[in-house]
């Protein structure tokens, strides 16, 4: 029965992430580049500056920072370190995947940078409350004709928060990781009638965790952004830094990888099944865990962007920007190196966050242990962060598609907690495809809302810059 279900879950994701929408989403980061100058190298520095100084005088619910690191929340877990060994893993189209993923990340840049801007243009302020994000661009911005793309775009958004990105992978990640760790022998199981054998240690972290998703949950917004300005920078910062240990112990292992990464990208070599399947594999792979990772195109993050203290769409667009180079350019590139240069993604048998256990483990000038340790605590905090970022996307997601009916929000939010304990039981390959298939479908939509109001974020581009010129600002 699984095995037919799984089968049947590969086909509708082959299918979702054919070549017609890995070519939409890349083709509209690519237009967006050109029509803003390369925008995300000329203005990376400002929008690095800007990033950290919130600004003063502007309506929203939480600062800039705070809408910012909302919106990491949501993107940096497990696809970071999970998803990136699934790409990685010969089977999915080996080290090639990372070289697509980061070229997916580099376009990405400006659509996240349009999506940014688009939200708070567009979104609607009716006292503390704002609510914006795709679904407001596309109905104000494309007109009432096209709400029914926004109503689309708002139910499959709800989807990717309850069956994707936002349960089901980041507690089947923190699971994995815990199991791993505490348990790798399943010496103390429990068996679950209907379901199969556990570890007690998974039944009892899914427990844990539903009860401190609840409790930050109940607080709305501005707890999940207080949250989350503390926990996302303090642990991208540690995980950034053992990863460069890593890179740094194995400096010379480096430009062999690289080599072999641009290799496998487009060589037949990189893994077996000819020249066409073999891109193909690694650009779909790469594409796609890179969108899951850093989520521009999809439409999730100008939801965060929207709920900012700010006046100026441009000044988010930009701070929204930064959020696709750490998350993708910096932390997935190091994953994915760190896995490369240990070998970790050739050696059989491993599967999902093993892949990454095992290059921390030897990679690093540390115990195996305290290596493991490290990223286990790592990949809980991040994956527990997202779980928070995409409750309030798909919160909002819901809150549009029923007119604003918040009763019916309350109950979604306590079926999301059911499905953030329910997680663990949903097997490693099934989790992974079902977000795939989500996130594709909601990218549709948003893709094509940037693609018509690509001229809408060319004139706010310039008309914002030409007057800082005017009047003398840098």
């Amino acid at each position: 029965m699984w095995e037919t279900i799984n089968n049947c879950l590969v086909a509708i994701d082959d299918f979702v992430w054919g070549v017609p929408l890995m070519v939409l989403i890349l083709a509209g980061g690519i237009l967006l580049t050109a029509r803003l100058g390369l925008l995300q190298v000329k203005r990376l520095p400002l929008a690095l500056k800007w990033m950290v100084k919130n600004e003063e005088g502007g309506k929203g619910e939480v600062s800039s920072f705070g809408a910012l690191c909302t919106a990491l929340s949501a993107t940096i877990g497990t696809g970071n370190i999970v998803g990136v060994a699934t790409a990685v893993g010969v089977l999915e189209g080996g080290p090639g995947a990372l070289f697509w993923m980061v070229v997916a990340a580099f376009f990405g840049m400006a659509t996240k940078y349009a999506e940014g801007l688009l939200a708070v243009k567009y979104r609607v302020v009716d006292g503390d409350h704002v609510l914006g994000g795709p679904f407001y661009y596309i109905e104000q911005g494309m007109g009432k004709n096209w709400k029914w793309l926004a109503k689309f775009f708002a139910f499959f958004g709800i989807c990717v928060g309850l069956f994707g990105i936002g349960t089901f992978t980041q507690v089947n990640g923190i699971a994995s990781a815990v199991q791993n760790f505490f348990d790798p022998d399943k010496a103390n199981v429990v068996e679950i009638p209907g379901i199969g054998t556990y570890s007690w240690v998974v039944v009892i972290a899914s427990l844990i965790l539903a009860f401190f998703v609840a409790l930050v949950l109940i607080g709305g917004i501005k707890r999940i952004a207080s949250v989350s300005q503390v926990i996302v920078p303090f642990m991208a910062g540690i995980y950034i830094l053992f990863c460069l240990i890593l890179i740094l112990c194995n400096i010379t292992k480096v430009p062999n990888a690289i080599v072999q990464v641009v290799e496998a990208a487009f060589h037949p070599k990189a893994v077996a099944g000819g020249f066409t399947g073999t891109m193909l594999i690694a650009m779909q792979k790469g594409v796609a865990r890179g969108i899951f990772s850093n989520e521009a195109g999809l439409g999730s993050a100008p939801i965060a962007a929207a709920a900012a203290k700010t006046k100026e769409p441009v000044r988010q667009g930009l701070v929204s920007m930064t959020g696709t180079f750490i998350d993708t350019i910096v932390i997935c590139t190091m994953t994915g190196l760190s896995i490369v240069v240990t070998g970790a993604w050739n050696v059989e048998g491993l599967e999902g966050v093993q892949i990454t256990t095992y290059a921390f483990q030897n990679g690093l000038p540390f115990p195996a242990k305290f290596s493991a340790f490290i990223l286990m605590i790592c990949l809980v905090f991040f994956a527990f962060t997202t779980i928070l970022g995409w409750d309030y996307y798909s919160e909002r997601c819901l809150e549009y598609f029923t007119g604003g009916k918040m009763k019916t929000v309350k109950v979604y939010r306590w079926i999301y907690i059911l499905a953030v304990f329910i997680g663990p039981y949903m097997t490693v390959s099934a989790v992974w495809t079902i977000a795939d298939i989500f996130n594709g479908l909601m990218a549709l939509p948003n893709m094509i809302a940037l693609f018509a109001l690509s001229g809408v974020v060319v004139k706010e581009t310039k008309d914002f810059f030409d007057k800082k010129k005017h009047l003398g600002i840098k």
